[in-house]
């Protein structure tokens, strides 16, 4: 994912330790995401700004490839983790590469809005500078 530089803001020569660095950061709590004992991905959450926005949530995704495709379509354990336990009131993904049209349509799918779009704001590698979109959706 990192090596492809297609989806994420992360510098497509970043190491392993300092990919690890990232998604273990202090400020995030990260999780496996796991079905039936088959691991699906990994994610992280953590509060969006600081302040007067710290109940705004954000969070980054990582599945597999091969379960992809399988369970896209469902709901994903970060919407319910981040209200219920967590107590944020809403989510916001501010940087969703538009060229990545599944988790365009995944996010669209669970009720999350494009609030805002920057345009050519990312360097895609094959497509060049495309169009990123800042997504948001308030929690039940």
């Amino acid at each position: 994912m990192i090596r492809r530089g297609d989806t994420y803001t992360l510098p497509r020569d970043m190491s392993k330790e300092q990919a690890l660095e990232y998604w273990f950061s202090p400020e995030k709590e990260t999780f496996v995401w796991e079905e039936s004992g088959t691991v699906l991905g990994t994610y992280f959450l953590k509060a969006n700004q600081q302040g007067g926005g710290v109940h705004v949530a954000n969070c980054g995704y990582v599945l597999g490839r091969q379960r992809k495709a399988e369970h896209r379509s469902r709901d994903v354990p970060s919407l319910a983790g981040a209200r219920q336990q967590r107590g944020f009131r809403a989510m916001q993904f501010n940087f969703v590469v538009s060229t990545n049209e599944r988790a365009v349509k995944l996010w669209s799918s669970l009720g999350f809005e494009v609030v805002g779009r920057l345009q050519r704001a990312f360097e895609h590698p094959e497509l060049g500078f495309v169009d990123a979109l800042v997504m948001y959706r308030e929690l039940d």
